[in-house]
């Protein structure tokens, strides 16, 4: 029997994606995991999904991770269906890309709102619950660009970079009831956005790679995995970095 059997895991932006991926290795390990996204259809398709393949369960549910009312509300709604949580992985993100010196204060905020504040905002719904329970886990999903920045996406380094002083400060926090809290800072991931790039762009950005490959979402799966299990238990205030060698 899996170490996830019947635990209840909470996964944001698991509509597609990274979030999609983890969530899918929890439901394959026997947990019950809350599908969030931001629409119903993007939930409901990745649970169904989910389901098909078992044995765990998935639930979608559809919030806006930047809204404090509703993700309290989403608190209440999964405890009462699934029971104490006791994973959160705070994966939900956005970009709006562009320079500095021209992007606009509704790009900031929104790119801030929910990377950030909606950390925040589901760590706020579920940390009672989270810490009464043994070996609770929380795991945020940065990026390489909150270590190393990149132009053009200074609100997103920013939000990042956030995300990590955010992880160590409650990790801290959280210490005193043995709950781990813990950052993955993916690097160049394969998705259906990379998927479009021309092939002297992906050389280019292979450049930055000494492993000379793109990561996949099951590699960041992987190591949520383990950051979640008992092979973990030490391990926290930590941010692991999952790039093909690309910061060292």
């Amino acid at each position: 029997m899996s170490e996830f059997q019947d635990r209840v895991v909470v996964v944001t932006g698991a509509g597609r994606g990274i979030g999609k991926a983890i969530a899918r290795a929890f439901v394959e390990r026997g947990a019950k995991v809350a599908v969030v996204s931001r629409t119903e259809a993007n939930s409901q398709a990745a649970a169904d999904e989910m389901n098909a393949a078992g044995p765990g369960t998935a639930t979608p549910y559809a919030v806006d991770v930047s809204n404090g009312e509703a993700v309290a509300a989403l608190g209440k709604q999964v405890a009462d269906d699934l029971g104490p949580v006791s994973i959160l992985v705070n994966n939900a993100g956005v970009t709006r890309d562009g320079l500095a010196l021209r992007m606009s204060e509704e790009d900031w905020d929104t790119v801030l709102d929910t990377n950030l504040k909606g950390a925040f905002n589901l760590t706020k719904a579920f940390q009672r619950s989270l810490l009464k329970q043994p070996g609770a886990r929380i795991i945020n999903i940065s990026s390489v660009i909150g270590l190393m920045g990149n132009a053009g996406q200074a609100n997103y380094a920013a939000s990042k970079a956030g995300l990590i002083g955010f992880t160590k400060a409650l990790a801290k926090e959280f210490a005193g009831r043995a709950v781990t809290v813990n950052a993955i800072a993916p690097g160049f991931i394969a998705t259906d956005m990379t998927g479009e790039l021309t092939d002297d762009l992906r050389n280019k950005i292979l450049e930055q790679v000494p492993l000379k490959d793109f990561g996949t979402t099951a590699d960041i799966a992987a190591t949520a995995m383990f950051l979640a299990g008992e092979g973990a238990r030490y391990i926290t205030g930590q941010v692991l970095v999952v790039d093909g060698g690309m910061v060292m």
